[in-house]
């Protein structure tokens, strides 16, 4: 029961109490794991990740860490805020939401100041981080000065900073460039050899059997509709057009016209 991270009990939630956004969700999460929540948009993917770092609340239904329930009363409590701040770490979908000080250094060390680190402690691990993500020469640059790619290195590293247990990733790769996305699925992969907990929700499904022990699809009804080993899921084609994570792509050749299915990889451009 101690390898129990999270646990997910009949969990429902909408927006205003009118727009659904999770419907029945059922689901444990042990220590260690690497799991992949796919589905299309509008599926119900960040509200499931922000309901695990106690941003949004069930509407219905439970949802436990470490067999401790997470309702909003439980974050008036500080210790216990503090202490869960410390062990789940969020790096959201767009970055922006993450970047706020006036350069890239002061971003990154925010959190553990805020969280009571010793600056000696703070200073220590910013330098690993630096050579990790070949930030160095962006330390003491404005923020809306990065380009998408280098925002998502620094979001993370505001996040890695303070060495939680858990990591929640919304879209992490989504619009970077084929290097970018490969420095950070090592280091993704790093993290979890180490023994922490990665959560990620991801469009880019050529990267799902690297990241993944465990694939979630959640469908259109807002619910999961089948989990199982990434090898799995991605051979199930049926299972992937019905949740729109394929497309159908036609092109004509010596005038006939050439149906294919293409599953949604992610190859977009690096934008500045």
């Amino acid at each position: 029961m101690e390898d129990i991270i999270f646990e997910l009990k009949d969990v429902y939630f909408s927006y205003l109490g009118k727009f659904p956004a999770l419907s029945g969700i059922d689901i444990k999460i042990d220590k260690g794991q690497k799991i992949s929540i796919v589905g299309a948009n509008g599926s119900g993917k960040s509200s499931f990740l922000q309901l695990l770092d106690g941003l949004i609340f069930a509407d219905k239904g439970s949802v436990s860490f470490c067999s401790q329930e997470l309702n909003e009363k439980m974050f008036d409590d500080e210790k216990f805020s503090n202490e869960f701040r410390r062990r789940v770490g969020f790096v959201f979908q767009n970055p922006d939401i993450q970047l706020f000080c006036p350069t890239v250094k002061e971003d990154i060390v925010f959190g553990p100041l805020h969280l009571g680190f010793k600056k000696s402690l703070i200073e220590q691990r910013l330098e690993k981080l630096i050579d990790c993500l070949d930030i160095k020469r962006l330390l003491d640059r404005s923020p809306y000065q990065l380009s998408i790619g280098e925002k998502r290195k620094v979001a993370i590293a505001s996040t890695l900073i303070i060495e939680p247990e858990i990591l929640i990733l919304d879209e992490p790769t989504a619009g970077l460039d084929p290097q970018t996305t490969r420095q950070i699925i090592d280091l993704l992969t790093d993290v979890n050899m180490e023994g922490k907990t990665i959560i990620t929700a991801t469009h880019d499904l050529h990267i799902v059997e690297e990241i993944s022990d465990i694939v979630y699809v959640f469908g259109r009804m807002k619910k999961i509709v089948k989990s199982g080993s990434p090898h799995e899921l991605l051979d199930d084609i049926a299972l992937l057009k019905e949740n729109n994570l394929m497309h159908i792509h036609s092109h004509r050749h010596e005038d006939k016209t050439h149906i294919h299915p293409h599953i949604h990889w992610s190859h977009h451009t690096e934008e500045h």
